[in-house]
């Protein structure tokens, strides 16, 4: 008896500890699918620096490197042109073997060089008053002949600045010629001020385009285009990149005093451009040879002072070939511009690229490690970089960031391509998108505020097969306008954020091609696709909302971000524009912050250099949570 009383008593502790064992098996397993779960929602927020490092190139503190060119040599040098007149030699600029770079004196005594280039054997600099050839004959890192190939007018009025070369393949160098500034006006008071012109071999000068007002960066791509950058100012609504082709008139009416000169390819008078403050894709309709935009840059929301142009022909920072990094040198941040070809009109999109410069931007130079070197200075001209000048390099990593590759049109909408695929749910969610489209005034004014802002609704959501692409149906497709394709919502396959959550489009032709059927059950014909009903409500502002509980400090950074009102301002630092906390001590009310930010007085601020635009595209709402905040700085 005792030993079947023993046999039933092991036997129900077994029992017993079998059901714990299940039960711990049970929760170690709902523990993981549970982490697993949390894992798969949890998103990871990429920063630029996970994928590209800056590297700080040492200069000795006799030489004051204010970089306004750059140029790569053969024996792994680079030659660097300065605002003060200088070209140095830097050997080692790469940094091998951990030792610093070394400097040698070229050149000096040059007026203001604002362009360096090298070709066969020689380096050429474009002062403000003539392009000049510095030639070495016995190789001791020292220019013993400074030959003059063509002289350039100028009344020496400061403004009159000259950018360039670029040599094209025939070997004639291609330069820009600002306007000058007098009586608080852009003029061209000597000849080809505000043109940009083709200088032969031999010295000798013709017109290529007019209508530039201070074109500071020019470039060929590998297939033979030309583009230049250009500055916000009169005429000119917001900075821009532009294809520019002989005979065009790019926006600027005062270069147009020299169209009557005899071997002048552009026809166009002064007259002819009419100051309606219309936008400038509807003044181009009824004037001929006025040439809008190839992409606009927001201005104060992706750079204030575009500088220079630099085609990717290899994958040297990412799968971006074929694409263009473009420089700011006041917001001292690179953007990057992928152009397409549509009815042989060229137009595209502007994404934010990288940031965190010492200084402004304003030269870039590939090295032939795939390397990036960036010149930079400020002086006169102000940055938020913080430095007077300098020299970094920009090292990628080898790791693709979670990126919009590109935004191509379509007849119906937009097809956007990014470098890794999609999650499905957050690409088929209607909230993961915003767009928006604007454009700007064509006038005298200086600048322009946002005009006609409006949101698009979304009425279908198309992902192709490999979940690579996108494709957006809006409500209707506006000719002439930008359109913000903000993208907040969106993670990839392995979860991680955009590194860059926005882009511009610059909207001139639509494709001709077929449009998506979307039948009465809101179906796409012939995809199997999810669509978002068209008449759903949108979350944030393209529904009227704005963000909530913002009496938490990250909300007000997350306004303050998504208006880009941190690109001039700061909390406690001085940048482009004054510190938030400077502009709290003056104790204005809660509706005047308002006012003053959709209606700014640069008056009021005379010591910065660089006018805030107007923001009266931000919702009252916001305005009002931004004006708050403020506010609170003083307390």
């Amino acid at each position: 008896m005792k030993a079947i009383r023993r046999r039933k008593y092991l036997n129900r502790m077994l029992l017993k500890t079998r059901c714990v064992f299940c039960i711990i098996v049970i929760c170690i397993f709902g523990f993981s699918v549970y982490a697993q779960q949390k894992s798969r929602d949890t998103i990871y927020y990429p920063k630029e620096e996970d994928y590209y490092h800056l590297q700080s190139l040492e200069i000795p503190q006799d030489i004051v490197l204010e970089v306004s060119g750059l140029a790569l040599l053969p024996n792994d040098k680079l030659a660097v042109c300065t605002r003060r007149g200088e070209v140095w030699i830097i050997s080692n600029p790469y940094k091998k073997g951990g030792t610093s770079p070394s400097y040698f004196l070229f050149a000096r005594g040059l007026h203001e060089p604002l362009g360096l280039a090298y070709h066969q054997d020689d380096l050429y600099v474009t002062q403000r008053q003539e392009l000049t050839r510095l030639r070495d004959f016995d190789g001791d890192n020292r220019a013993d002949e400074y030959k003059t190939i063509h002289t350039f007018q100028l009344t020496g009025n400061y403004h009159e600045y000259a950018y360039g070369p670029v040599f094209d393949k025939e070997g004639n160098m291609i330069v820009t010629l600002n306007l000058g500034w007098i009586g608080g006006q852009m003029v061209s008071k000597v000849k080809w001020r505000g043109w940009m012109v083709k200088i032969t071999p031999d010295g000798e000068l013709f017109p290529i385009a007019a209508g530039m007002r201070s074109p500071a960066g020019l470039t060929i791509d590998g297939k033979g285009n030309l583009y230049y950058s250009e500055n916000q100012g009169g005429w000119i609504g917001s900075g821009w990149f532009n294809e520019v082709e002989i005979g065009d008139f790019v926006g600027h009416p005062a270069s147009l005093v020299w169209s009557s000169e005899e071997n002048s390819p552009v026809n166009l008078e002064v007259d002819d451009i009419p100051d309606t403050g219309s936008p400038m894709f509807e003044v181009a309709k009824s004037v001929e040879g006025l040439k809008s935009p190839t992409v606009y840059i927001p201005h104060a929301v992706l750079g204030v002072s575009t500088s220079d142009i630099l085609p990717l022909e290899e994958n040297f920072m990412g799968p971006y070939k074929g694409q263009f990094l473009i420089g700011d040198q006041g917001q001292s941040i690179i953007n990057r511009i992928f152009v397409e070809e549509v009815n042989g009109v060229k137009q595209g999109v502007v994404f934010p690229f990288l940031s965190g410069f010492s200084s402004g931007v304003m030269r870039l130079e590939l090295g032939r490690d795939g390397s990036l070197f960036v010149g930079m200075t400020a002086r006169g001209w102000g940055s938020i970089g913080g430095e007077l000048y300098g020299l970094q390099r920009v090292i990628w990593n080898g790791d693709v960031p979670f990126e919009m590759k590109a935004v191509r049109a379509q007849s119906d909408g937009f097809e956007i391509e990014f470098t890794h695929p999609v999650d499905i749910a957050t690409a088929r969610d209607v909230a993961s998108y915003q767009m928006r489209s604007f454009t700007y005034k064509y006038h005298h004014n200086y600048g322009s505020p946002i005009i006609d802002s409006k949101y698009a609704k979304i009425k279908a959501i198309e992902i192709s097969p490999d979940r690579m692409k996108v494709r957006l149906v809006l409500d209707e497709m506006k000719l002439g306008y930008i359109y913000e394709v903000s993208l907040p919502g969106i993670a990839s396959h392995d979860r991680s954020a955009l590194l860059h959550s926005v882009g511009y489009y610059t909207l001139t032709e639509l494709p001709k091609m077929r449009k998506l059927m979307i039948t009465s059950d809101n179906r796409v014909i012939p995809n199997d696709v999810t669509l978002s009903n068209a008449d759903v409500k949108l979350v944030g502002p393209s529904s009227g909302e704005g963000i909530e509980k913002n009496d938490k400090v990250e909300n007000i950074e997350l306004l303050l971000n998504k208006y880009t009102c941190i690109s001039c301002h700061h909390k406690s630092d001085k940048r482009v524009g004054p510190s938030f906390a400077n502009i709290a001590k003056r104790n204005y009310s809660i509706d005047k912050l308002i006012d003053l930010i959709k209606k700014p007085q640069p008056s009021n601020w005379p010591e910065f250099a660089t006018p805030m635009p107007p923001m009266s595209h931000i919702p009252d709402h916001d305005l009002e949570k931004i004006a708050k905040w403020i506010r609170s700085l003083e307390q």
